[in-house]
């Protein structure tokens, strides 16, 4: 697939909320989301990786992370690719926690077990 400024401002309108901050680098093909109802906070990474809040390493570190997880998988069906994805996203959120199951159990039964 070509991206394009086009493609990627339809693909954005349709899958993020209006008024959303859009973390990105300095494509150019970015440039549009600010003019169509985006806050768009930006980085150039041959500046620096971030700025304040402002950078995205921290979703190419979950990407890596979620790739490396899922290969575990051998093969992830499309139709059920967005609860693997979502079980790498509690996954990478709680990464410091010892014991997972006890924080899932605490979280769908809202009983802490010790």
């Amino acid at each position: 697939m070509i991206h394009t400024a086009k493609t990627l401002l339809a693909g954005t309108i349709k899958k993020v909320k209006t008024g959303s901050i859009v973390y990105t680098d300095k494509w150019k093909g970015y440039d549009s989301l600010a003019f169509n109802g985006y806050k768009h906070l930006s980085i150039d990474h041959s500046k620096m990786f971030g700025k304040g809040d402002v950078y995205i390493n921290g979703v190419e570190g979950f990407w890596s992370f979620a790739k490396g997880n899922m290969a575990k998988y051998h093969r992830v069906s499309p139709g059920k690719f967005l609860l693997y994805l979502k079980e790498m996203e509690w996954r990478y959120n709680n990464n410091m926690n010892s014991d997972l199951l006890k924080l899932l159990l605490k979280y769908m039964l809202g009983v802490e077990y010790t």
